[in-house]
């Protein structure tokens, strides 16, 4: 019983737990003074514009860089202390994915397995876990120079879970990928992470929507949004608006009588009007907007109100604050 309370406990505490942590180079501030927290299982999209910091987060995780303040503990253990025992519970994918173009694939593989300093058995019954996880099967034998970047890219994710880690850090692990490999990467990680930890840094907000539970948004080395992506857009719920085709006379001008329209936008003014309705915040017009159509004998072709999307929201919350760096 006690043992199984123990189990508990530990499944209970962050896999990984970065705790007001600042990383300076010269006069730059890198990170400022973030905190946040991972939990076991969690998928996380590690978010932020060129330059907010993201990949300087990801090397203090992996301990390839030291914070000047603060505290970062990798399953309860801090990484001060035992940056060697922290590395070992992690895989990590950086966003170059360094190869060694004139080895074949296996021969990469065993290097990586002597420099973890596994085991011979461990060492065999971990690379056909990766490559079966990876689905490398069919390049085992080639040079990594001849395949393609998206198998290119499964090698060094064979690499990063070779060690069975049950923590992976991925920076921009769909970069240069086409769309047919990014939807072939993106399940890989979707599987990868049902029996592990992943934080996922990437540009394309496409893959967070369908593959992360759990977002952490950075702009200019500061922590600036955390939590569901449906938390994070109902609570940024920012300029919102109707998309509105209509049929009528002076619509723009009687239109902006009514409470919580804040701004008319013309896509289209041929016969039936186009319109884009931005609202105050909090106000849903549609009711008045329909009961003022009726009294001006308008014709209503479309009405509908837009849901706030990811890539709005990120948009808002890294320019939209008097910021300007994309």
């Amino acid at each position: 019983m006690d043992n199984l309370k123990q189990e508990q406990n530990n499944n209970n505490k962050p896999k990984i737990l970065v705790d007001n942590v600042t990383k300076v180079f010269g006069s730059r501030i890198a990170v400022n003074k973030i905190s946040f927290s991972i939990n076991k299982g969690e998928v996380i999209g590690f978010l932020g514009p060129n330059g907010a910091g993201k990949s300087t987060t990801m090397r203090l995780l992996t301990s390839y860089y030291t914070q000047n303040s603060g505290d970062i503990f990798i399953d309860s253990i801090n990484t001060k202390d035992s940056d060697i025992e922290t590395r070992k519970k992690i895989g990590y994918l950086p966003e170059s994915n360094p190869l060694y173009g004139e080895m074949l694939v296996k021969d990469y593989l065993k290097l990586i397995g002597d420099l973890r300093d596994l085991s011979k058995s461990d060492y065999n019954n971990n690379l056909s876990n990766a490559i079966d996880e990876t689905g490398i099967h069919e390049y085992y034998y080639s040079p990594i120079n001849q395949l393609s970047k998206g198998y290119r890219q499964r090698v060094g994710l064979a690499q990063a879970i070779l060690h069975q880690p049950e923590i992976l850090i991925l920076d921009e692990p769909t970069e240069g990928l086409d769309p047919n490999q990014r939807v072939s990467m993106r399940n890989l990680i979707k599987s990868l992470g049902e029996q592990r930890t992943i934080m996922l840094s990437t540009h394309v907000l496409q893959e967070v929507e369908t593959t992360c539970s759990r977002i952490i948004l950075i702009n200019k080395g500061k922590l600036i949004a955390e939590g569901t992506i449906n938390d994070i857009l109902h609570t940024q719920n920012k300029n919102q608006n109707i998309e509105l085709e209509i049929i009528g006379d002076n619509i723009q001008s009687k239109l902006n009588s009514i409470d919580g329209i804040k701004d008319i936008k013309i896509i289209e003014n041929n016969e039936s009007k186009k319109l884009n309705i931005f609202l105050e915040d909090g106000f849903d017009p549609r009711r008045d907007i329909f009961e003022k159509a009726v009294k001006e004998n308008w014709i209503i072709l479309n009405m509908n109100k837009t849901s706030p999307k990811l890539e709005d929201v990120f948009k808002f919350l890294t320019i939209g604050e008097g910021n300007s760096e994309l």
